[in-house]
């Protein structure tokens, strides 16, 4: 079949956008308007703590699955991973492949986490320890994971919107700004996220995240069907275009566009620039092991054997939509081409929808081209609306549980009291997130994610391997993992050329989030996990070692619950 060329921004007709805009707002309507009954009917059945922070374990290993699915493929997997595969080609991908290869790492985990542990991260150290000084700790650390990552997913919704209805160029939508709609968008998904923590708990969230993960995949099985036919289901076709597309020719398909770049005479930076892929694979491979709003959910089904069962076939369902990213982003090189992409969004978030839009209209014309575009907009919208509530869930939980029902009230909470402090965490998480993301949505957050990402990994999870496998660790390396793992990485941050002394080496152009005029860069890679995450195991280590405190009892039952689930609900 013929490829059509592309076509220019300024040959779109505005009515089929305008179509499209309609419909865009009609879809997300429709799965607002869906979540919302469905969290009302959640809300008939939370009664008491199992089923607010665990959906009364009664979802099955498949329903899980999904539910950690959607969990997992957040805004920045749907679009930011595709994005950078249509722009920086071979090298985008190594992202999928991070994200990917970090589940296997999961499934040994997911049995040992749901045998140990209740609710929360902290469940787990807080078995073998002193409970207050331990789950203080946790707290610190969920909440920082998630609150960082909230704000980047609320960003990225408003700067969503903007760009979908067409006011990223200074037009306007009923009456609205670009700047009134980003934050109107992020006040609304705020409210969202709140109403359904608040009222459905873990069981609304679990279904939102189903519908969600079922809807993402369809849609995105769909349109890349429609991209291969367009390439008459041939991959070297639609590489070969992608390629000559990019302006990179065969370099496009090969490393080193963006990662380990090699600098001419420069032996240091070529140097640091291969650390900062190494360090960028650590941070995606073991913080998703440690990611709060994952670990929870491997509470919600009935024992240890379902939770590994649901990450089998999340796995399964991952991999299928990474390899779906290759002919999205490979066909939005090909079909819309790296100018047009950047035009609307430099970071490459616009490249499905464009994608998406340039399709229908080779396949179905103008119609095709306003339905298809509104599809992929309501999805990309419903995926940042799901991941948002599970961490509002994951942050209050811990608030709730850790740090109120065990430190504030001794571990003597009334259900009650504690379900409540949980609705009204979610209140006060989701308050604070919405003005944090509304004071930040003319920066760039990008880094936010990849940030929680490296928290985890260096705070949470020398915590988690060090409780499950060695009798020596104790309370006071609980706290040095947590608060090392998490000082080294924020403060490697602040000094890294993310916050500053980052120029465009062509332009002079400041990329940095600090202002030109600061700079404080020390650090001189990007992602901090390489440093950060032998930091927080060293800390863990050398603070149990520093420490008398000693329970081999206390360890070799925790050993056997990991290994059985026995006990595991009755704590």
């Amino acid at each position: 079949m013929e490829i059509l060329a592309p076509v220019p921004p300024s040959t779109v007709l505005d009515t089929p956008i305008q179509t499209a805009h309609a419909w865009t707002i009609g879809l997300c309507a429709l799965f607002v308007l869906v979540t919302l009954v469905i969290t009302v009917r959640a809300r008939r059945t939370t009664q008491g703590a199992v089923d607010f922070y665990a959906g009364g374990r009664g979802f099955s290993s498949t329903q899980n699955g999904l539910a950690l699915t959607g969990d997992y493929l957040s805004a920045a997997s749907f679009l930011g991973i595709a994005g950078m595969i249509a722009l920086q080609g071979y090298d985008g991908f190594l992202y999928s492949i991070g994200f990917l290869v970090a589940w296997l790492l999961v499934l040994p985990m997911a049995q040992l986490t749901r045998n140990t542990g209740r609710f929360t991260m902290a469940d787990l150290p807080a078995f073998r320890m002193r409970r207050m000084r331990v789950r203080l700790a946790c707290t610190v650390s969920t909440v920082t994971v998630c609150v960082f990552y909230l704000v980047a997913q609320m960003v990225g919704a408003g700067a969503l919107v903007s760009v979908l209805l067409g006011l990223h160029d200074g037009g306007t939508f009923l009456g609205l700004s670009a700047g009134q709609a980003r934050t109107g968008a992020i006040v609304l998904v705020g409210v969202l996220m709140i109403v359904y923590v608040m009222y459905g708990g873990m069981k609304a969230a679990t279904w939102l995240q189903i519908i969600k993960a079922v809807v993402l995949l369809t849609a995105s099985g769909l349109l890349t069907v429609l991209v291969l036919a367009l390439f008459s289901f041939d991959p070297r076709a639609l590489l070969g275009g992608a390629a000559e597309a990019s302006g990179h020719g065969q370099a496009f398909l090969e490393p080193g566009l963006r990662f380990g770049v090699e600098v001419p005479g420069d032996a240091a930076r070529t140097l640091f620039n291969k650390l900062d892929l190494i360090s960028l694979g650590l941070a995606l491979v073991l913080g998703t092991v440690a990611l709060p709003h994952i670990l929870i959910r491997f509470y919600t089904v009935p024992d240890g054997r379902a939770a590994r069962s649901s990450v089998n076939r999340t796995i399964a369902m991952v991999g299928a939509f990474y390899l779906m990213t290759l002919a999205l982003g490979f066909g939005a090189a090909a079909l819309v081409g790296s100018e047009r992409i950047t035009a609307l969004d430099p970071s490459g978030n616009s490249a499905v929808p464009l994608l998406a839009e340039e399709v229908g209209r080779q396949t179905a014309g103008p119609v095709g081209a306003a339905v298809l575009l509104a599809l992929i907009s309501a999805v990309a919208l419903a995926t940042i609306l799901a991941v948002i509530a599970s961490l509002t869930l994951a942050s209050s939980s811990s608030i709730a549980h850790d740090l109120f029902g065990h430190v504030l009230m001794w571990g003597r909470p009334r259900e009650s009291q504690e379900v409540g402090v949980a609705r009204f965490s979610a209140c006060v998480i989701g308050a604070l997130a919405i003005a944090l993301a509304v004071q930040a949505q003319g920066q760039n957050v990008a880094f936010l994610v990849g940030l929680a990402f490296a928290i985890a990994a260096a705070a949470n999870l020398p915590v988690i391997v060090l409780t499950l496998f060695w009798r020596r660790f104790n309370t006071r390396g609980v706290e040095w993992g947590v608060y090392g793992g998490l000082s080294a990485t924020l403060v490697l941050m602040l000094l890294s050329p993310v916050m500053s002394g980052k120029t465009d080496p062509v332009t002079g152009e400041n990329l940095s989030v600090l202002p030109a005029w600061i700079d404080i860069q020390v650090f001189p890679m990007e992602n901090p996990a390489l440093v950060a995450v032998p930091v927080g195991f060293a800390c863990a280590i050398v603070g149990s070692l520093l420490s008398r405190e000693r329970n081999s009892a206390r360890f070799t039952e925790l050993r056997v619950r990991s290994l059985t689930g026995w006990g595991a609900d009755r704590d």
